[in-house]
């Protein structure tokens, strides 16, 4: 697999990563009434946003490939 190949599959984990954070911050916020089970999926919506901004931070940073 290409060098171009890699960067479009993490790039588009990273933008799931970051669609699967806005939903879980959704029902985190919205939907959800206990304490701890709100906690936990804030926690993790919080993973996925920073997990997902740090692969396309790497995909802008490491230029264009050919």
């Amino acid at each position: 697999m290409s060098v171009s190949m890699q960067k479009m599959w993490i790039s588009i984990i990273a933008m799931v990563l970051m669609a699967l954070a806005m939903l879980t911050i959704y029902i985190s916020r919205f939907k959800l009434n206990k304490g701890l089970l709100k906690v936990v999926t804030a926690l993790a919506a919080w993973a996925c946003m920073i997990i997902g901004g740090l692969l396309m931070l790497f995909v802008v940073l490491t230029g264009p490939t050919y």
